[in-house]
């Protein structure tokens, strides 16, 4: 019996998921960072032509014999999500979230060439491609760290109340596992189980977090991305972890 791949099911799932809600929706809550793509000329045609290839290599990813060639299409998507971030960069250099958007993008294409790794046969080339993804979410998995760390109020905000024994112990608890995340990735000191956990958490805060908020404020588009964001970067996370 074959086994069922949970990692490129999740992964593949999130990006049509998050396709699909781009794609209904064309304002800053939905498109966060990717806003700029909306302000080109012809933006909104852009987009809405990269949201129906993001479901697409989404939908060909669960399956074996298109998962290669869906991981090279999700691989040159969220390239392109990492370039428009740079351009809020230089907007804004001075300002930390601007690099956290462009780190979220680049953990997206870090799992793309973690499902590609996968599928390489040639045992050499997969290695380096999984060791270049490894080392990709664990500078992300830094940012992470900073990010929840400079804004450790808001992050505790968003730990459901009735989560013992209180909100700033989970914001700070997940703070330190993402340190120590990044630091097993970046030395490669049991980077897979690193990852895996890594993975486990962000599942948990898509489940935990966002499910209840969808439930309270089903109008607000920025619950749904930000649902959609969290489970895409468990799927790149898992993706990460089998190429390790």
């Amino acid at each position: 019996m074959k086994a069922v791949p949970y990692g490129r099911v999740v992964f593949g799932g999130s990006a049509v998921l998050f396709g699909v809600i781009a794609s209904m929706w064309h304002d800053a809550q939905t498109w966060q960072e990717l806003s700029g793509i909306l302000r080109l000329p012809f933006g909104t045609i852009v987009g809405d032509c990269l949201m129906a290839v993001l479901i697409a290599g989404g939908i060909l990813l669960a399956f074996p014999r298109t998962a290669r060639f869906s991981a090279v299409v999700l691989g040159v998507v969220y390239l392109l999500f990492c370039l428009a971030s740079i351009r809020g960069i230089i907007a804004a250099p001075k300002v930390f979230d601007e690099y956290d958007g462009f780190f979220e993008q680049f953990c997206l294409l870090c799992g793309a060439l973690g499902a590609y790794a996968v599928t390489e046969t040639n045992a050499a080339r997969s290695a380096a491609i999984g060791t270049a993804a490894r080392v990709g979410l664990g500078l992300c998995a830094v940012s992470f760290t900073l990010a929840q760390a400079l804004d450790l109020r808001d992050t505790a905000s968003l730990v459901p109340t009735w989560i013992l024994p209180n909100q700033m112990f989970w914001a700070m608890l997940t703070t330190i596992a993402f340190a120590l995340a990044a630091a097993a990735m970046l030395i490669n000191s049991h980077a897979r189980l690193a990852t895996r956990l890594m993975a486990t958490m962000t599942g948990l805060f898509g489940v935990l977090v966002w499910v209840p908020l969808l439930i309270a404020h089903p109008e607000s588009h920025l619950n749904w991305s930000e649902f959609a964001l969290t489970w895409l970067i468990t799927g790149a996370a898992w993706m990460v972890a089998q190429a390790a």
